[in-house]
């Protein structure tokens, strides 16, 4: 399972590049790369029934040999397909070896998507299959994988196969007590099953198992991390500064009363002669981060240093040089510093002799912070921002850069607070559940594909006016299977249609950290006026002039996720606008999305999401950020995960050390999945 994937049959190095593109070295990572969605193969139903914009079957004989048609340098294969109900055109392109299987009187199966052109029905790229072949498939899912360009899902699947096809049985380590209990899969069926289910239930039925088993992992890895770290005396024993009340005194707006009770709970810890563990957890645009300064004011001003770690370095940078600021304006006489990955070998070394010599008060950064070379001097408080990005490595590492500091951790992920108590075992919670008066409520509008043309006007028109938009696409590239916007195609779209003095530019989970900075700190610049992205912007980066976030296939998105992607914007003066591009033309789904219409209020959206999304829809896009799960997701989950921490206690009060003969299975494993979370850190 630890071999390198060129280990497998037809996979050389070009394509064992290919596959590390997408996070996959070993076998073992191969078959741990779940399906992101699934093809069912449905019987074949008469051409005269056929919709446009969907995929089918179709069975039929064959009126002509197929023609082969040359239009500039696109060639077109052609051939009309005939059954008691109609006629349907099927269409090939630049695929001439096509023809030799079309034969006049030819009988039959292809399934393709369909389309109107010039009011005929066209099946355009349709597969082919003998009546025989087809029927090993009807009714059964095919997988769908994440893709990258080169490495297609024909290729994948190929991989797939193999593997499981070599891997040795694991060893089952959940007692038989607790699947009876919950009806839950052998754990060697459900890795089966999760890539070639039979139908949905299997489907179902395998992904619980595993949704369980990633639940579990996490919540035993937070609950030790929480036995380490309750009713533990302080080393750094804090005094309230007067510094703080004249600096807040003096702040160009008022706090809001939940800003203020939060505060009130962040001293009492920094005070109270016990460590802190604490998770601030306030809406986009709540305030989150001034209390964070004025907590690592208290530890400078009690001498001691303290630090904050962002997910992405523009946010680093971001924070870095509005604390700067402030502090030149305040005369504050503490001194931050700035560490990330991407600083010269001489920068680093002049910020880790300011952090050892205590010359640094306050040290912003990426997880550079936790990297080996930094040493601190009295590091007494540790900040994390958006901690739905950070792992129980991270949290356990950073904690142990100094002698057990105070950890406060930020999230602007609105998780109901049934779930947070769950996820964030190790922490006690403060909610920040007000905006500031003087931000305006971001309008909102769901549509459907047709509004395009106007909202590239309305994009343009703000555009004109100085102001800056993200375009969001669920997809980095096309794919062979998935009808969804992506982001190269649509970087070219736009050009096309916004004015030549629109600077349009592209950014992606997949290109290289050093190209993300930089384009995103272009965007913070305002030297480019519309950025189209993932949802790697959902953490990234502070532009007050930003006003217009425009989701393509929205459909595609959890609230959740769709209601962090809107707080982007509406973070200046100006009126912001959030238009959702709606193109399932579901009913359901227009429903959904209409929540986002009604409100701005993220918790509220997370508890209709909640209710919304029943334990079956399970396909399409991820859902809930990246909290270490590859299929588990917190709000449709949510009932197992509940199960999950029960049986979790349960466990852990019978048996604290997993040192039953029954629990050294689980023992392995729990001490593997957190050695994963360390390396993940490159620690």
């Amino acid at each position: 399972m630890a071999a390198p994937i060129e280990e497998l049959k037809g996979i050389g190095d070009k394509t064992g590049k290919l596959f590390r593109k997408l996070g996959i070295d070993t076998v073992e990572d191969l078959l741990s790369y779940y399906p992101r969605a699934y093809d069912a193969y449905e019987e074949p139903v008469p051409i005269g029934t056929l919709q446009e914009g969907k995929i089918f079957a179709v069975e039929g004989t064959l009126t002509k040999t197929a023609d082969l048609l040359r239009f500039d340098r696109l060639q077109m294969v052609s051939v009309i397909l005939k059954d008691l109900t109609g006629t349907l055109q099927l269409a090939w392109y630049n695929m001439p070896y096509m023809r030799a299987n079309l034969k006049a009187g030819s009988h039959y199966i292809f399934r393709g998507k369909v389309a109107k052109k010039r009011g005929r029905m066209v099946m355009e790229q349709p597969e082919l299959f003998r009546p025989e072949e087809y029927s090993e498939k009807v009714h059964s899912l095919q997988p769908i994988y994440g893709q990258t360009r080169g490495l297609g899902n024909k290729a994948i699947v190929k991989a797939v196969s193999q593997a499981m096809a070599q891997r040795p049985m694991e060893r089952e380590y959940l007692p038989e007590t607790l699947r009876k209990k919950y009806h839950l899969a052998e754990y060697n069926f459900a890795i089966q099953h999760i890539h070639f289910p039979s139908d949905s239930q299997e489907l179902l039925f395998a992904r619980k198992r595993l949704v369980f088993d990633e639940f579990f992992m996490f919540i035993l890895a937070v609950r030790r991390l929480k036995e380490t770290r309750d009713d533990r005396k302080s080393p750094y024993p804090m005094v309230m500064a007067p510094e703080i009340s004249r600096i807040k005194g003096t702040l160009p707006y008022e706090l809001t009363r939940a800003q203020e009770k939060a505060l009130g709970e962040i001293m009492g810890d920094l005070t109270g002669g016990m460590v802190m563990n604490r998770l601030v957890q306030g809406d986009v645009g709540s305030g989150k981060t001034i209390l964070a300064v004025l907590a690592l004011l208290l530890a400078a001003y009690n001498g001691y240093q303290g630090a904050m770690m962002a997910p992405t370095e523009v946010l680093a940078r971001q924070h870095f040089e509005s604390i700067s600021q402030l502090f030149r304006e305040q005369g504050i006489d503490k001194t931050p510093v700035l560490v990330t990955g991407s600083m010269t070998a001489r920068e680093k070394r002049e910020a880790y002799g300011k952090i050892a010599s205590h010359e640094a008060d306050i040290i912003i950064g990426t997880h550079a912070l936790i990297q080996e070379k930094v040493t601190y001097d009295k590091l007494a408080l540790v900040i994390t921002d958006e901690q739905h990005r950070f792992g129980v490595g991270q949290r356990e590492a950073l904690g142990e850069k100094g002698k057990t500091p105070h950890i406060m951790v930020m999230s602007a992920t609105p998780i109901p607070r049934t779930l947070a108590i769950i996820l964030y075992g190790d922490l006690d919670i403060s909610v920040i559940d007000q905006v500031p008066a003087s931000r305006l409520p971001i309008k909102n509008c769901v549509v459907g594909p047709d509004y395009r043309k106007k909202a590239y006007d309305f994009i343009a028109g703000q555009a004109a006016q100085g102001r800056q938009a993200y375009v969001i696409c669920p997809m980095v590239e096309a794919s062979e299977m998935i009808e969804a916007e992506n982001v190269l195609d649509y970087t070219k779209i736009l050009r096309q249609a916004l004015p030549p003095d629109v600077t349009v530019e592209y950014l992606h989970g997949k290109m290289k950290p050093k190209e993300k900075n930089r384009i995103m700190e272009q965007f913070a610049r305002g030297e480019i006026q519309v950025l189209v992205s993932t949802t790697v912007v959902e953490v990234g980066v502070n532009v007050p002039n930003a006003t217009v976030m425009m989701i393509e296939n929205a459909e595609r998105f959890g609230l959740a996720q769709l209601h962090q992607l809107r707080g982007r914007v509406g973070r200046g003066r100006f009126q912001s606008y959030c238009i959702m591009i709606d193109s399932s033309g579901d009913e359901e789904t227009g429903k959904r999305l209409d929540i986002l219409n009604r409100s701005n209020d993220g918790f509220y959206i997370a508890s209709e999401d909640l209710k919304l999304r029943g334990p079956g829809d399970i396909f399409g896009m991820r859902q809930s950020g990246d909290m270490e799960f590859k299929l588990a997701d917190i709000f449709t989950d949510a009932e197992i995960l509940k199960q999950v921490s029960e049986e979790a206690g349960r466990l852990l009060r019978e048996d604290p050390e997993l040192k039953a003969e029954d629990h050294r299975e689980l023992k392995r494993r729990l001490d593997a999945y957190l050695t994963k979370s360390y390396e993940r850190l490159n620690l």
